[in-house]
């Protein structure tokens, strides 16, 4: 039996996963790291503990496996994606904290580029002016004056900070999928632009090769949480990463993970497909030697993460699990209306001056209310995203496949179907990212010889089907649209 790892470094924790050559787990290891919150809008992450993370996750997967390091054939590497770290080649210590995808803090530098900058910084990267992305956050901390010779500076994505201390600070390298994110990279070049770099102060010695999505990243240093030389064969953005894991490989298949946000993907194939309602085009994946494939994507910033803010700030939830109970002792929402716009509203609004909104309370509003409107809001989104994606893709959808942490939710995928009057598929194996993560590593080293024998391997445990006469789809959307509408012009640009 042949064996391939995933690591899945995500939002709030790291995760190791071991499967089988049949696609099968065979073991993980999951931990969490600090969420670090500065002040208002700042969101940092210590790239040290999530090092520290890493390795401690590859160890007690491979102890809970029973095997050693050397019994991978290959590992693939998914990860959050615009998150932004600044290291010293020379000593392979992080410069500073990295700064999160949600964090806002560069509002300010992106409002001095002019009109004609942002339209070409759109039309070249596919990507909205907004402070989610990676270019931005490398201006602000290169204008903190790090304290490094510029020659000894690296910045980068989380994939490439792992793979260079995975090597042994041998390589500094990322993915299509990962550098499409960073506002950097041409879309039809692949590479990092000059007008783009030199419009954001960043030289291109600093940042990583870009390689594709399946080829060979390098070795693992032997020294390392691995014990042995292994193959790193795959990278992947996270949410490109769940596409590969739900075979989305042909044009017009999609899918939607839950997570920290929400992110739905549609397969463009080849083509690279300009969004007209507010979506992102990007990289979906790349075969070393083969033409890119690209996807329209759009992003939620606030799903899961709402979850874990009922849990952790209003504390009125023990687990994250507690709320599909909770949310069910109520037969609605009570006229309560949730917009968890804590980071601005991404997809299809793209407004950074949006902030959260709890609107239509009574005096008979409970913690109940509110748990259901928090659910309803992760499916409402959903669908703002699923709709302008109908609208530039010309294609109706007539199904959605899911995965991620809440689609274990009974109730909260019941409303996502009824809400957007489709079927909901969800997976046998719910963990897709790190799955993709270990198909495209287990494809370029032959573990699979193509991507139909792992069509064959996808299976689906449950299907949710809608309503038809649901009102959530017709007066609780409006009211929906309503809810959005006061969040705005909140922050003062």
């Amino acid at each position: 039996m042949r064996y391939v790892g995933a690591l899945d470094q995500g939002t709030t924790s790291t995760r190791f996963m071991i499967f089988d050559e049949n696609g099968a787990i065979v073991s993980s290891d999951q931990k969490e790291h600090r969420q670090i919150l500065p002040q208002a809008g700042w969101v940092e992450h210590d790239a040290n503990e999530i090092w520290e993370r890493t390795q401690e996750v590859i160890r007690g997967a491979l102890k809970n496996a029973g095997i050693t390091g050397s019994q991978l054939s290959t590992i693939g590497i998914t990860n959050q994606r615009e998150t932004t770290v600044a290291w010293s080649r020379s000593s392979g210590q992080p410069l500073s904290h990295a700064i999160v995808w949600q964090d806002t803090r560069t509002t300010e530098i992106l409002n001095r580029l002019s009109e004609a900058e942002q339209n070409e910084v759109i039309r070249r990267t596919g990507l909205a002016i907004a402070p989610y992305f990676s270019a931005s956050k490398m201006t602000w901390l290169l204008e903190r004056s790090l304290a490094v010779n510029q020659e000894d500076l690296c910045l980068g994505t989380i994939d490439s900070w792992l793979i260079f201390k995975l090597t042994g600070k041998q390589v500094h390298a990322t993915d299509v999928t990962n550098a499409s994110r960073t506002m950097l990279m041409d879309l039809e070049t692949l590479d990092w632009h000059p007008e783009l770099l030199k419009l954001f102060g960043v030289k291109k010695e600093m940042l990583p090769v870009i390689k594709a999505s399946v080829s060979h990243f390098g070795q693992t240093d032997p020294s390392g949480p691995f014990g042995a030389a292994i193959p790193i064969a795959g990278v992947l953005g996270d949410q490109q990463a769940a596409m590969f894991g739900q075979v989305c490989f042909e044009r017009g298949e999609s899918k939607t993970t839950y997570g920290t946000g929400n992110f739905a993907l549609l397969n463009t194939g080849n083509e690279i497909v300009r969004s007209k309602h507010g979506l992102l085009t990007t990289l979906c994946y790349q075969f070393e030697g083969r033409a890119p494939i690209y996807a329209l994507e759009g992003s939620v910033a606030v799903t899961g993460s709402a979850v874990q803010w009922l849990r952790d700030q209003l504390q009125i939830i023990e687990k994250s699990s507690d709320i599909e109970s909770l949310a069910a002792s109520v037969p609605d929402n009570g006229g309560l209306y949730f917009v968890p716009a804590f980071s601005g509203l991404f997809a299809p609004y793209w407004r950074s001056d949006a902030r959260g909104a709890i609107v239509g309370m009574t005096r008979a509003s409970t913690k109940a209310h509110i748990a259901r409107a928090t659910l309803e809001a992760i499916c409402y989104q959903t669908r703002d995203v699923l709709d302008a994606m109908s609208k530039d893709s010309g294609v109706s959808l007539r199904e959605m496949k899911v995965d991620g942490g809440i689609t274990v939710n009974a109730l909260c995928m019941q409303m996502q179907s009824d809400i957007m009057q489709i079927d909901i598929s969800r997976p046998v194996i719910n963990e897709t990212t790190a799955l993709g993560a270990a198909y495209a590593a287990g494809l370029a080293v032959g573990i699979w010889t193509n991507q139909e024998v792992l069509k064959a391997k996808w299976k689906e445990s449950a299907r949710f089907k809608p309503d038809k006469g649901s009102l959530l789809a017709t007066d609780g959307y409006l009211s929906w649209q309503k809810a959005i509408s006061r969040t705005l012009d909140w922050v003062e640009n």
